[in-house]
């Protein structure tokens, strides 16, 4: 079938084409300075359709960013309404699953619950985050003096899950977010191998076979009522509820349905349009920007 589809499609007039396709990647959008950032279609990044790359990499270039959509079998809807129940505990349910540093009988310090610090004089950020990884079970430990196997074993941590009096809760929170993480992890190595062929960079998905160091974050931002001078931003003056930063690595990020979420552009804050039920945003980091010789700004 593949190869019927490649006739077809090679018969077909490439003026015929075209308007379909780049229809298909910048939907027509009217006021917005980031009308122009690719849509990439989430079975074509996943097939490694090689089409998809000049798209991909002039919009990383131009806005640092795309947006991935037509996602299946997601819905970004459930999972936040997971995430309200997840929240919506009572503390001491939540504690049970904190990290080390605000629960000491825990052993993991970085998968797990944790709790934000309202304290607007020393934070300049205010959010919950339970944080998830690729493990579910902690590898063998390590002997050893290399300082990078070390790290490697600490993030090798098992993820925790809620265990309530609500089983069917307890099943559903932990395979929707189980699932959600294989199809992030899927998306952002998709990414990375849509770059390579773009850049004639062919060792680079290599750099990313192992992912000791993947997290997903769900998080949850509070109602901050007051500020300091440190929250405003050094390019713009907006007022920030998020620390101003450049990701380290590749980020597929989901703001559900809701707005707030603002990029960088030109120097001035702008805000990006909300994923919605079925899409994602991904950013290029700059570890990856280093790895690539900074050729995609």
């Amino acid at each position: 079938m593949k190869v019927i589809a490649l006739v077809l499609l090679l018969a077909v007039p490439a003026s015929a084409l075209l308007p379909d396709l780049l229809e298909k990647l910048w939907p027509e959008q009217e006021g917005h300075v980031f009308d122009e950032v690719a849509r990439i279609p989430y079975k074509d990044l996943l097939n490694d359709n090689a089409y998809i790359d000049p798209f991909l990499l002039q919009s990383m270039k131009k806005f640092g960013f795309f947006y991935v959509v037509d996602v299946p079998e997601y819905s970004a809807s459930h999972e936040q309404s997971l995430m309200k129940q997840f929240y919506d505990l009572d503390e001491d349910t939540k504690d049970e699953l904190a990290i080390r540093r605000h629960n000491p009988a825990n052993k993991n310090a970085y998968r797990g619950y944790c709790p934000g610090l309202d304290d607007v004089e020393n934070t300049l950020q205010y959010k919950n985050l339970y944080n998830i990884g690729p493990h579910e079970t902690r590898a063998a430990s390590v002997e050893s003096d290399n300082i990078l196997e070390k790290l490697r074993y600490d993030c090798q941590e098992p993820n925790v899950w809620p265990e309530t009096d609500n089983c069917t809760f307890d099943k559903e929170f932990k395979e929707t977010f189980q699932a959600g993480f294989e199809i992030r992890r899927n998306i952002g190595r998709a990414f990375i191998r849509s770059i390579a062929r773009a850049m004639e960079y062919p060792t680079l998905p290599s750099l990313f076979a192992e992912d000791e160091f993947s997290a997903m974050g769900l998080r949850k931002y509070p109602i901050r009522r007051k500020i300091n001078a440190n929250m405003y931003s050094d390019f713009d003056g907006t007022l920030l509820r998020e620390l101003e930063h450049i990701d380290s690595t590749v980020t597929v990020l989901s703001t559900f349905n809701n707005g707030g979420l603002e990029m960088l552009y030109k120097n001035q804050y702008r805000a990006a349009p909300a994923t919605g039920e079925n899409s994602f945003i991904v950013n290029i980091g700059k570890l990856v920007d280093d790895l690539i010789d900074n050729k995609v700004p």
